[in-house]
Order: structure tokens, then C-alpha cells, then sequence
């Protein structure tokens, strides 16, 4: 009869078998091989003691998916360009985007300007590159946000389970009940902002109306991902041997909740670069002299027959930006998905 110290549970996944261990006496921890996607993914594993572990060989299987794919290499090109023009917007222009002048209002694309001027007389140019940084950052603190506050409540209430679910269950249904940019709207109405407000305020406030109204989507797939790893074998013999909840979370159920929460998040920081778009142009997001792509358009939009460029120029900006974490999400999404049977297909 085998010895409690040598005890082994198998269990057959997508991929192949897996050993899970009860280390013997005396050795800290509880040692478990597992893929990139956790539970039910269908990356390579290994037993304990192959050399590099399934963590590795998933890692590189989800690369060779990704690397095969266009979209995956367009969506990072135009990433790159984008944070260098976030950061760096010296680089691309060495126009100040505050400079105006009267006699240029409205003036079209020419030598001195290669995309005109906009109605108080800046180069409209200019203006779209230092816009980048505020829209960029609300779409990024925006999309941390409601990956913290969704994260923590869809892993709590998948993990746990029973009363605590149904709670969590609940709260996330009333504020899925409620239409993000109309309640982003009524929230910033509430609590207005002006000219003279200051622009990290006024950012502050976009930011916090949109991570308090749009952690639902996030919740919920945290939770799905939970509640399909919390009763499988590792995470029922960690807890068996004393593991802490938090110790439990933190190493056995993240890592599965982890990868479809990132992807989905690269998808929601174009989401929310646009409702901060939309936000501004109805006249309630930033507010000048905050320079951002929704201001802009927003300035532009009652000369768009007259004054086409004022327009143009500042809303491809936006549909680039949108386009390129759209398709990047996507392509994470779909590489991380064993389900997708196209991208499955090129990986033998």
C-alpha cells in the first residue's frame, strides 16, 4: 500500500494526463504542473518532472498561434506607434498644439500646416498628436479600474460560491441594468466640470464614472473562469492540506482567471477611448484645455462642410487607435481560446 507521502491524483485533460502531487513530509508547498490556460485549457502539460514545465510549451504555443497571425502583428505596429506618440509627442511635431493664431482659423492643408487649422487658429496636426496622451490614459486608468473592482468581485463570488455568489450575482446584474455611457453621462452631469477645472480633475472624474459603471463584463468572466477551476483536483488537495484562501486564489485559480481577463481588457481600453470620444463631443468628458481626440471632433463637427480637415484628421486618430486594440484583443482572445478550431488548425 502506497504511503500518504507518495499519495498521486491524475486527472486526463485536453491535452494529456497531468500528476498532481502531495509533496511528502516536510516539503513546503504543494508543487503542481499546470498550462498557461489552468483548468481545461488545452495546452501542452507535462508531468513534474519534465524539463521546462507546461506552463513553458503553452506559452509557446500560444506565440506560434499568435505569430502566424497579420492582424496580431498590425495591432502591435500601430500600438507602438501610438504609445511613442503618447509619450514622446515631441517626435512627431515641433509645433505647440497651444499656439494659435486668429488670421489661421480654419485655414486648409498647405505647406505651413499639411493638415490645416483648426476654428482659433492651431495647427489641427499638432493637436491630434498631443490629444493622443489624454485619450490613451483615460482608456488605460479606465480599463485598470474596472479590471481591479470586476476582477476581485468575479473571483470572489466564483470561488466561493453559495450565499456569497448570489450576492455578488446580484450587484453585478444592477449594474449590468445600466447603460455605460448613459450612466457615465448622467454621473459627470452630476458632478460638472468647466474650463476652469482643473485637467487632472476633470480626467479623474471620466475615469471614475466609467471603472465604477463598467466592471460587469469583467466580473463576469472572472467568475466563469473560477467557478470551472475551483472544483478541480489541485485546488480541492491545496485546500485539503491547509492552503489559505488568498493562498488558493493567488496560486491555483489567478492563473486561470488571468488570461481571458487580459485579453478582454486590450479590447476595453479601445472601448473606453471611445465613450471618452463620445463623452467629449456631447460636450460633458474632458473639457478644454484639455487636448483630446473627443475635443477635438467635438470643436470640428459644426464646420464639417466648410472645413472638412478639422474633422478628418482627429477622428481617423481615434478610429486607428480603436481599430488597432480591437483587433490585438481579439487575436489574444482567440489564441488563448482552445475553442477557436481556425487558429487551431495551423498548430499541429
Amino acid at each position: 500500500m502506497r504511503s500518504p507521502e507518495s499519495m498521486r491524483s491524475r486527472r486526463s485533460g485536453a491535452g494529456g494526463g497531468e500528476a498532481l502531487q502531495v509533496p511528502a513530509r516536510g516539503r513546503a508547498g504543494l508543487r503542481i504542473r499546470r498550462g498557461l490556460w489552468g483548468p481545461g485549457g488545452t495546452g501542452d502539460r507535462g508531468g513534474a518532472g519534465d524539463r521546462g514545465g507546461a506552463g513553458d510549451r503553452g506559452g509557446a504555443r500560444v506565440w506560434m498561434r499568435l505569430r502566424r497571425r497579420p492582424a496580431f502583428w498590425i495591432g502591435c505596429g500601430l500600438l507602438v506607434l501610438l504609445v511613442l506618440v503618447a509619450i514622446v509627442p515631441g517626435l512627431f511635431t515641433g509645433r505647440d498644439p497651444a499656439y494659435c493664431d486668429l488670421a489661421l482659423s480654419r485655414r486648409g492643408p498647405g505647406d505651413d500646416a499639411v493638415f490645416g487649422y483648426n476654428l482659433q487658429g492651431c495647427d489641427v496636426y499638432a493637436r491630434t498628436i498631443y490629444g493622443a496622451r489624454a485619450s490613451v490614459l483615460v482608456g488605460v486608468f479606465a480599463t485598470a479600474a474596472v479590471v481591479v473592482i470586476g476582477g476581485l468581485i468575479g473571483t470572489a463570488a466564483g470561488y466561493a460560491g453559495g450565499r456569497l455568489d448570489s450576492v455578488l450575482s446580484r450587484l453585478t446584474d444592477v449594474f449590468f441594468g445600466i447603460p455605460l455611457l448613459l450612466g457615465a453621462l448622467v454621473a459627470l452631469v452630476a458632478f460638472p466640470s468647466d474650463e476652469s477645472t482643473p485637467g487632472w480633475q476633470t480626467t479623474a472624474k471620466v475615469v471614475l464614472a466609467l471603472g465604477i459603471l463598467g466592471w460587469t463584463t469583467v466580473a463576469r468572466i472572472a467568475r466563469a473562469a473560477a467557478i470551472q477551476v475551483r472544483h478541480i483536483d489541485y485546488v480541492v488537495v491545496a485546500q485539503a492540506m491547509g492552503g489559505g484562501h488568498l493562498q488558493v486564489i493567488r496560486r491555483h485559480v489567478l492563473p486561470s482567471v488571468l488570461p481571458p481577463v487580459l485579453a478582454w481588457s486590450t479590447m476595453a481600453v479601445g472601448g473606453f477611448i471611445a465613450v471618452e470620444a463620445t463623452l467629449s463631443f456631447i460636450g460633458i468628458g474632458l473639457q478644454p484645455p484639455v487636448i483630446s481626440w473627443g475635443v477635438e471632433i467635438s470643436e470640428a463637427q459644426a464646420y464639417l462642410r466648410q472645413s472638412p480637415h478639422m474633422l478628418i484628421v482627429p477622428s481617423a486618430a481615434l478610429s486607428l487607435t480603436v481599430f488597432a486594440f480591437m483587433t490585438l484583443g481579439e487575436t489574444l482572445r482567440a489564441a488563448l481560446d482552445p475553442r477557436t478550431p481556425h487558429l487551431n488548425d495551423h498548430v499541429k
